[in-house]
């Protein structure tokens, strides 16, 4: 076991991230509002949010998916700057979801897929891969410095669809030997929607929840902790798993503060709407003051004329009052 002494980063860089986060919670808020659609934490900012925040909750359940996606203790987690530099000027500089480092200083690169893009995830994993190796390296270091590094994936889509496997795990190795070249890296998918018969197994009771590995766990939590059909299961999910009950925390903050600016648009939007209303009926009252105005105005014209002894053949030309109008004058 790796015993290593890390204090949550404090300071400026910590009072920036959180107002990054506040921000693109209420952006998100403001999406899925408009979409009607509940919260999920395989939307990108929950699940930073939930897993790369400044907070005992946060710190504890990252740590336990590390230790559940690595299958190894892991003691100590921090948080690193999410921005990949490339090796020169005009290479491409990827942000990443959550960057970490862990233990004695491995690192883990965290990403949620919710749909397939149009670039090969299979590549960009071998290519955030490799970034990740090479930003350790300096100059006069040994190669046997560099530490070990692991990108994961967890994807609510199908990558490879002939395999029923999951997780796919990839290395370096020998063709047809398979011996590994070397450990320094590691690419894991995590293909969430092939856990959706064990999850329905798990809700009839036809599967025992202690049969699934604690990576399955943190997989069908992911994948079905919106679903207000799926309450139950997420429950049993935080009971046999802590690092579960940890990220359920910390997302359970993440929906108050999310439902503090549904409420709070929703406010905005009725204070707007009434405002709208008023505004309507004061533009309403002044023109229907102005008609009687007018309309009063021109019914003393009528009645002069009338009095003078204008026929009403030429009242009515002058003022369009009708003709049974100006005879009841």
């Amino acid at each position: 076991m790796l015993l290593i002494s890390l204090r949550p980063n404090t300071g400026m860089k910590d009072f920036f991230k959180r107002r990054r986060f506040s921000r693109e919670l209420k952006k998100l808020a403001k999406e899925k509002a408009e979409r009607g659609k509940p919260l999920s934490v395989m939307d990108n900012i929950v699940f930073k949010i939930m897993l790369a925040s400044d907070t005992e909750e946060s710190r504890e359940a990252l740590r336990h998916l590390i230790s559940a996606c690595t299958h190894r203790e892991v003691t100590g987690v921090q948080v690193r700057n999410p921005e990949l530099y490339a090796v020169h000027l005009e290479g491409k500089s990827p942000r990443l979801d959550i960057n970490v480092t862990f233990n004695d200083g491995e690192i883990v690169n965290l990403e949620m897929q919710i749909n397939l893009t149009d670039d090969d995830l299979r590549d960009r994993s071998v290519v955030y891969t490799s970034m990740l190796i090479a930003g350790q390296t300096k100059k006069g270091d040994d190669y046997r410095q560099t530490k070990r590094v692991y990108q994961i994936f967890f994807l609510n889509c199908i990558l490879f669809p002939d395999s029923p496997k999951m997780p796919q795990r990839y290395y370096y190795m020998e063709e047809e030997e398979h011996n590994r070249l070397s450990e320094i890296s590691e690419i894991i998918f995590y293909e969430m929607p092939k856990l959706r018969r064990k999850a329905r197994g798990i809700l009839t009771e036809k599967i025992d929840i202690d049969t699934l590995s604690n990576e399955e766990k943190w997989c069908i939590y992911f994948r079905y902790r919106h679903d207000e059909k799926a309450a139950e299961l997420i429950k049993k999910l935080c009971a046999k798993e802590e690092g579960i009950m940890w990220a359920e925390r910390a997302a359970a903050k993440i929906d108050r503060d999310y439902d503090k600016y549904l409420r709070k648009m929703s406010d905005i939007k009725y204070n707007m709407e009434v405002a709208a209303r008023r505004n309507y009926a004061r533009k309403e009252g002044r023109a229907e003051g102005l008609a009687q105005g007018m309309e009063k105005s021109t019914l003393e014209i009528a009645r002069k004329m009338k009095t003078m002894g204008e026929p009403v053949e030429k009242i009515q030309t002058i003022t369009g009052l009708p003709v049974t109008t100006i005879e009841k004058l």
